[in-house]
């Protein structure tokens, strides 16, 4: 789809969330490229202010800034409140981070807010945008699933879990939104060259890269259901797709187990 075809389809406006870094900052980048205008949205300011001189520097598109915690509810009426005024036609729900270690070891509290924002915050942004776009008669959604949705991961069991559900809903959404002419993708990599690795207390080998992640999902909008963006993540999902879910998750234990190993090493020494 050339850039002319994609904004008179998804434009004047996107909604970015978790653009300050990593996947989210790619698809800023990538759709301002594009031409679109831009509300992208992540709790730290400065980041987003860095973002927004970049891209009117280079692209000479609007941004708007929405500093907001979309964990909480005051964050997503936030959102919302900000973005009233606009004809958006694109959300790209990539806000959310992940936990990793023995989940009877895990803080409740920082595994609920990973709940709310993985999860009850990209369905608030499906509904309050769907509505959005079906009255618009057009617009596109993107959610950012994973390669842990597929199957149950020991070492990080909830953050998998929460991926589940994403890919669960991105799934049913882009059949019952398609006869409002509403695109939902999801797209589900594997591991990505971001932040996400340190703030999950994770240690990660090879990885895909954000800008990669970004450009096959806007790629794939309105013509597949769910992508596996980077040659990597195809390998890793491919090779286990055929296997008994069981199978894959005692593969993945293995897996999580060298990438969280350093943890156990630091609680015995």
């Amino acid at each position: 789809m050339n850039k002319s075809i994609f904004l008179s389809k998804y434009g004047p406006w996107a909604v970015v969330t978790g653009a300050s870094d990593g996947i989210g900052h790619a698809f800023a980048e990538q759709l301002a490229e594009r031409g679109m205008n831009l509300a992208v949205v992540a709790r730290r300011a400065d980041r987003l202010n860095e973002l927004e001189h970049e891209l009117r520097a280079r692209y000479s598109v609007e941004i708007l800034i929405v500093a907001a915690d979309l964990s909480t509810p005051d964050g997503q009426a936030e959102l919302e409140r900000a973005t009233e005024h606009l004809d958006v036609g694109l959300l790209i729900a990539s806000a959310g981070y992940g936990t990793s270690g023995p989940l009877l070891q895990a803080n409740l509290r920082q595994e609920n807010n990973m709940l709310e924002l993985n999860c009850f915050a990209v369905l608030q942004q499906c509904v309050t945008f769907g509505n959005r776009f079906a009255q618009r008669g057009r617009g596109g959604i993107i959610l950012l699933a994973s390669l842990v949705g597929w199957q149950g991961v020991p070492q990080t069991a909830h953050y998998a879990a929460t991926k589940a559900y994403v890919q669960s809903l991105g799934e049913a959404l882009r059949i019952e939104l398609k006869p409002k002419h509403i695109d939902v993708l999801t797209s589900a990599p594997g591991p990505v060259q971001s932040g996400f690795a340190k703030r999950a207390n994770m240690v990660m080998g090879a990885a895909v890269l954000p800008a990669v992640v970004a450009r096959e999902s806007l790629q794939a909008l309105g013509k597949k259901g769910t992508v596996i963006p980077g040659g990597l993540s195809k390998l890793l999902t491919y090779s286990l797709l055929p296997l008994p879910r069981s199978i894959r998750s005692l593969i993945l234990a293995q897996v999580m187990g060298g990438m969280t190993k350093h943890q156990n090493q630091a609680a015995t020494s």
